[in-house]
């Protein structure tokens, strides 16, 4: 990548990572009910599930360019179809709890990430736009990759620092803010879904 394009890349990241995705309001939305300490061990999954996810899209582009590119679009009906259950979770349970973490994982924030179209398709027009017209070459889609961490864990551990800060306010009005995190991630569901 021509390191021109980097401020665009970088834009690109901010307007994409950090506004309201699937990952985004789950982070949200567990930092509000378990706290901080719990929510970051799903962010690790976040952050393992968004670096397998980039790499492999990363090594597929590499080997194969944008043609296997027509069937992410159909893993956006898994990733939306499991951030429904995340809802249904959410909404069944009991509000805020410190000691009970059945949906905050680190295998439930890495599935998140693995199911998260809306990341992946990301990663591929990353790639095309600030590599594939340059370069072909694995180590360039790889230093874009990195790149992505910003997008991925970074916005989601901004959000999860987010709920951690509000927590305290947000106590007092549990299922309105478990009413709000459900219907947040349905809206990201249907987004992605159609």
């Amino acid at each position: 990548m021509p390191y021109s394009l980097l401020p665009s890349l970088l834009l690109q990241i901010l307007i994409v990572g950090y506004t309201p995705g699937p990952a985004n309001i789950y982070s949200l939305a567990m930092s509000l009910r378990y706290g901080r300490r719990t929510a970051l061990i799903m962010w690790l999954g976040l952050l393992v599930g968004f670096s397998v996810s980039v790499s492999v899209v990363s090594i597929l582009t590499h080997y194969l360019g944008m043609a296997f590119g027509e069937y992410v679009v159909y893993l956006k009906y898994l990733g939306a179809a499991y951030i429904l259950f995340l809802a249904y979770r959410i909404w069944n349970s009991s509000g805020m709890q410190e000691g009970r973490t059945g949906d905050c994982t680190f295998v439930s924030g890495m599935m998140v990430q693995l199911t998260n179209a809306k990341m992946m398709l990301f990663d591929l027009t990353a790639f095309s736009t600030f590599v594939l017209p340059y370069s072909n070459r694995l180590v360039d889609l790889f230093e874009v990759a990195a790149w992505l961490l910003i997008a991925g864990p970074g916005a989601n551990l901004v959000w999860l620092l987010l709920g951690s800060f509000l927590r305290k306010f947000f106590i007092q009005y549990k299922r309105q803010v478990d009413i709000i995190s459900v219907v947040a991630l349905v809206l990201c569901a249907l987004y992605i879904a159609f």
